[in-house]
């Protein structure tokens, strides 16, 4: 087992650029997986966690319904936004600039088999966060992702999920509003749910902004006890091509 992972924040970048790298790393751990089990060759697997935010775009997962975003693809070059359908679980989500976008790309065999657990470990990893600034959070039963007043009028996500997962590899993750521009999700129904709002962190705390690296460094840490794991930071030259 491996629990050693290799954290990159790769700052603001472009998601089709940042998507493929995902997938690059991705196939990397799957074709050492597939090795060793052909030639039982004892490799170890890596793994990886991909800190970054993106320029304005909308992102649709392979289950997702195109109605829920609603505005056409014109539309959205006049708000400096993009659109791509994508592989990964989940219906409609934006990510833009001011929010957190975790990639945790792991063999899950160096941690537990258990898809269910890693995507309420991810959530924990948010809830426990937000509890550092002393908010509430909390699931919401059948929807992924972490809100307030679930079960209220006022019921409001601030983090989205969705992954991928092949062979117990995992892409895609979590999006963290922190100082997110709110008013791009009302050109969709974010994660196809209809009457429920979405916030940021700097709205729940009354702030006009929040410093981003704290708040990357408290999820981190978080994430390191929920997994039991170590980061090592690389150099991005090594990484990225």
């Amino acid at each position: 087992m491996n629990k050693e992972i290799v954290l990159q924040d790769l700052g603001l970048r472009d998601y089709k650029a940042t998507w493929d790298f995902q997938e690059r790393l991705f196939q990397e751990i799957l074709d050492i997986k597939i090795k060793n089990r052909r030639e039982n060759a004892g490799l170890v697997t890596p793994n990886y966690f991909l800190l970054v935010e993106h320029p304005h775009v909308f992102t649709l997962g392979k289950s997702g319904d195109a109605r829920n975003l609603l505005v056409s693809e014109k539309e959205l070059e006049t708000k400096n936004a993009s659109f791509y359908k994508i592989n990964r679980g989940g219906d409609i989500t934006y990510h833009g600039p001011g929010q957190i976008v975790g990639y945790p790309i792991l063999d899950l065999e160096n941690f537990f088999t258990d898809i269910h657990k890693y995507l309420r470990l991810l959530e924990e990893m948010v809830i426990l966060t937000l509890a550092d600034y002393g908010l509430q959070a909390e699931r919401s039963p059948g929807e992924t992702g972490v809100w307030f007043d679930v079960g209220t009028p006022f019921a409001r996500k601030i983090c989205a999920l969705g992954v991928r997962a092949s062979r117990w590899v995992t892409m895609h993750g979590f999006a963290f509003n922190v100082n997110a521009d709110l008013g791009y999700f009302d050109l969709m129904i974010p994660c196809g749910i209809k009457d429920k709002a979405v916030t940021s962190l700097n709205v729940e705390l009354g702030k006009a902004s929040i410093d981003q690296a704290e708040v990357k460094q408290k999820l981190l840490g978080h994430f390191t006890q929920l997994f039991e794991a170590q980061f090592k930071e690389q150099p991005l030259d090594s990484l990225v091509q």
